[in-house]
């Protein structure tokens, strides 16, 4: 079953991730939130048969985490807090998966970038419930990312290049989210930039979880 099911599915991801560029290019009076929606879904049902298959399970709870997240963001458009909170789960469950190969959660570092976030929050006097739920959100994301550089293998560096195309988008959202800080040129990126990385980056996790991440992790990669 695998034997077909991967081509499939990047086939199917392929078409949506096009149709979705192209109009939120070229017809930008067409809601592509949909489709973009379908590629979550598709992501979801991979990783379920993957994980049915031996694979990585703690993939599919995350990827059944970010769906329920783009349900609130991205489909609903409300209860943003709820969102969020969701997408710091799924960071969660990657810390997890990660700790099985680096053994090192690095806490300290985690929550010493949180506060500085949430010094620059109160700075900017942006502090609410859903900035500094985002601050929590971004602290761990930066730091999974951070210890996935040395992952070897091939689903190792697939779960590495996901997580930092992931982050890439979520740059993107913040940069779009606080265009005021920007420049212009840098936030009409941002506005295409954060679809650009997004599903490529949640394909690679799903595909990452045809097996359970193992071997030994590269500290001096990440030194």
């Amino acid at each position: 079953m695998r034997r077909w099911s991967v081509p499939v599915f990047l086939l199917a991801e392929g078409a949506l991730y096009l149709a979705f560029l192209f109009l939120d290019q070229f017809m930008p009076q067409v809601n592509t939130n949909l489709l973009k929606y379908t590629g979550i879904i598709l992501c979801v049902l991979m990783s379920l048969l993957l994980a049915w298959q031996g694979g990585d399970k703690l993939v599919a709870w995350a990827l059944a985490l970010t769906l329920g997240a783009d349900t609130f963001l991205l489909l609903l458009d409300r209860w943003y807090l709820a969102g969020i909170l969701l997408f710091y789960a799924v960071q969660i469950l990657y810390l997890f998966r990660l700790l099985r190969v680096t053994g090192r959660p690095m806490l300290l570092g985690r929550m010493v970038l949180f506060a500085a976030l949430l010094g620059i929050l109160l700075k900017l006097d942006a502090f609410t419930s859903v900035t500094a739920a985002a601050a929590l959100y971004i602290s761990h994301f930066f730091f999974n990312v951070f210890q996935s550089l040395g992952l070897r293998g091939r689903d190792g560096k697939l779960f590495s290049w996901g997580l930092l195309l992931y982050f890439c988008c979520d740059l993107c959202v913040g940069i779009y989210n606080g265009a005021a800080l920007f420049p212009g040129a840098l936030v009409q990126f941002a506005g295409i930039g954060m679809w650009l990385f997004y599903l490529p980056g949640q394909v690679l996790i799903t595909l990452s979880g045809r097996t359970h991440l193992q071997g030994e992790f590269d500290y001096a990669k990440t030194k």
